[in-house]
């Protein structure tokens, strides 16, 4: 079953792609930090992202759902983010990964647990803030190009969804997923 993940900086309107993508047929794997967030907000830690077991937390999260979507027979499935994000969020964050993180990642490229192509969707030119989304535009900016390296230093090879209304952006990416398999 192709596994695609959509990556990029907060806000920059990957939930949209997929809301659409979804509604089209395909499966589609939530986002697992927005959700940790959400959950330890609502236990009364008003920054979880400054905990230190929160990639942890992230990780676990993302695994279960990874797991969870393998027995979905519908075909190509969309991920909202992966262990990647987990680790260019550390490294936004100045947080110490955790070493499985790493091992999760050679494991995820050594074993394909996704297509090699991701589709990195680009900032839109402004960003809104919500209860788990407080970072400014300009740091999201900063934070998309840690995305972006992060990505391509563990050999992805990124496709960029560019600022656009959301059916040109979804055209996008049905484009790339619908081209012939190619030969290795």
């Amino acid at each position: 079953m192709p596994a695609y993940i959509l990556t990029g900086a907060p806000g920059s309107g990957k939930t949209a792609i997929l809301r659409q993508l979804e509604i089209d047929g395909h499966s589609v794997v939530e986002e697992a930090a927005t959700d940790v967030i959400a959950l330890q907000q609502a236990l009364g830690q008003p920054e979880p992202w400054r905990d230190a077991g929160f990639a942890d937390r992230v990780l676990d999260l993302q695994r279960k759902r990874q797991l969870a979507s393998e027995a979905d027979p519908r075909g190509v499935v969309f991920f909202d983010r992966s262990p990647v994000c987990t680790l260019a969020l550390c490294r936004y964050l100045d947080l110490t990964a955790p070493s499985h993180l790493f091992e999760t990642i050679e494991r995820m490229v050594a074993e394909r647990w996704y297509e090699r192509t991701a589709f990195f969707v680009r900032h839109q030119g402004f960003i809104q803030a919500t209860a788990a989304r407080r970072i400014t535009f300009e740091d999201s900016l900063a934070f998309e190009k840690v995305h972006e390296l992060t990505y391509r230093e563990v050999g992805f090879d990124l496709f960029e969804v560019p600022a656009a209304p959301l059916p040109v952006r979804v055209a996008a990416v049905q484009q790339v997923v619908d081209r012939p398999a190619r030969l290795p």
